[in-house]
C-alpha cells in the first residue's frame, strides 16, 4: 500500500498544527495513500490541547508495524514542544525526522514525502551544515543535480540556484549548470506534470537581461550559450527574458514553467499570485518530495488560525506522484 510519509518540520512553528487540523477535517481518508507523519507523541498531544482539537491516532515505533491509514511515527523524542518560539536543542530531533522520510523514500518507491517548514537558523545554531531541504535531499540521495520547482495552478518557477546569498549567485551561474537543470525541467514537466512539449520561459539574471551586454555580461557569456545547447537538444527554452515583463499576462498563459535565476527573482511573483495554494516539489532526485510554500510562521503556532491549503496540496501531488 503506498503511503505518505510527513516529516513537520520545526516543532515550534505550524508543522504540526497543520497535520492536526487535517486528521480534524478527516482530510486524509480523500487520499489514495496511507499518511504517516513523524513525531513524538507528547508533542501532538500538547499542541491539539493548545488548539483545542481533538488527536486519536495511534502511535508506533517502526515503519513496518503501522496498520492504520492515518499514524503517528516516533523517531526521537522532541527536547522542547512548545509553540512560537524556535529552540535550537530541537535541530537534532527535525534532522532525525527528516532524514529518516528521505531514506525511507530512498528504499521503498511506494513512499511519498511531504515536509513541513523548518527554521534554516534554527538549524544552523543546533551545529548542522544545513541549507535547506532541497540541498538535504540532494546529498542524501547521492543525486548528481537537483532542482527546486515551486508550482501552482497559476504558474511554475524552477530555480538555477536556491539558498545562497546573491552575492554569490552570479558566480555560482555556469553553463553547464543551467544546461542541466533546464534539461532536468523538461524531463520531470514530461514525466511527472504530463506536459508532451513544455515550453519553458527562461529569465536573464541582469537587469533588461543584460541589455546587450551594458547591464552585464553574464547572458551573452553564460546564459546564451546554454540556451543555444538546450534549443539543439530540441528543448523549447526561450532566450533570457527581463524579469519585469516575462510574467505578463499574454507570456504566463504560454509558459508551462520558468526558470528563474535565484531565489527571489521568481518566487515573489508566484507567491504574490499563489501564496497558500502552491507547493514545493523536488525534483531530479529518485524520491517524490513535496513540500508546503511557507515558512515555521511562529507568530501563529499553536493559535488555530494557520491556514492549512497548501498543505493539503502538497499531500494532493505526493498522493498522485507516487
Amino acid at each position: 500500500m503506498k503511503t505518505i510519509i510527513y516529516s513537520p518540520g520545526d516543532p515550534a512553528g505550524v508543522g504540526p498544527d497543520l497535520f492536526i487540523s487535517l486528521v480534524n477535517e478527516d482530510f486524509f481518508r480523500s487520499l489514495k495513500a496511507n499518511v504517516v507523519c513523524l513525531g513524538d507523541k507528547s508533542l501532538f498531544d500538547s499542541r491539539a490541547k493548545e488548539l483545542e482539537y481533538a488527536f486519536e491516532i495511534k502511535s508506533f515505533t517502526s515503519l513496518d508495524s503501522v496498520n492504520e491509514k492515518i499514524a503517528l511515527l516516533e523517531i526521537a523524542k522532541c527536547p522542547d514542544i512548545s509553540s512560537g518560539e524556535l529552540n535550537s536543542i530541537n535541530s537534532e530531533y527535525v534532522i532525525k525526522n527528516l532524514d529518516f522520510g528521505i531514506d525511507a523514500c530512498l528504499e521503498r518507491k511506494d513512499l511519498g514525502l511531504v515536509t513541513g517548514p523548518i527554521s534554516k537558523e534554527n538549524i544552523i545554531e543546533g551545529g548542522y551544515t544545513f541549507s535547506g531541504h532541497t540541498e538535504r535531499i540532494m546529498e542524501r540521495t547521492n543525486s548528481d543535480d537537483v532542482l527546486m520547482l515551486l508550482a501552482s495552478e497559476r504558474l511554475k518557477v524552477a530555480l538555477a540556484t536556491t539558498h545562497m546569498p546573491l552575492s554569490m549567485v552570479s558566480e555560482s551561474i555556469t553553463t553547464d549548470l543551467i544546461i542541466n537543470k533546464v534539461k532536468i525541467l523538461d524531463q520531470e514537466l514530461r514525466s511527472k506534470f504530463g506536459i508532451e512539449k513544455p515550453k519553458i520561459s527562461l529569465l536573464g539574471l541582469n537587469p533588461h537581461a543584460g541589455e546587450g551586454g551594458k547591464l552585464g555580461k553574464e547572458e551573452i557569456e553564460i546564459i546564451i550559450p546554454a540556451v543555444k545547447e538546450l534549443k539543439a537538444s530540441n528543448i523549447d527554452v526561450s532566450m533570457p527574458l527581463s524579469a519585469d515583463t516575462a510574467f505578463n499576462k499574454n507570456l504566463l498563459d504560454e509558459t508551462d514553467a520558468y526558470f528563474a535565476m535565484y531565489h527571489d527573482q521568481g518566487l515573489p511573483v508566484l507567491k504574490a499570485l499563489s501564496f497558500g495554494d502552491s507547493i514545493n516539489i523536488t525534483l531530479g532526485v529518485p524520491i517524490i518530495r513535496t513540500s508546503v510554500d511557507h515558512g515555521v510562521a511562529l507568530d501563529i503556532a499553536g493559535k488555530g488560525i494557520a491556514n492549512n491549503s497548501s498543505l493539503k496540496n502538497a499531500f494532493y501531488a505526493a498522493d498522485n506522484l507516487i
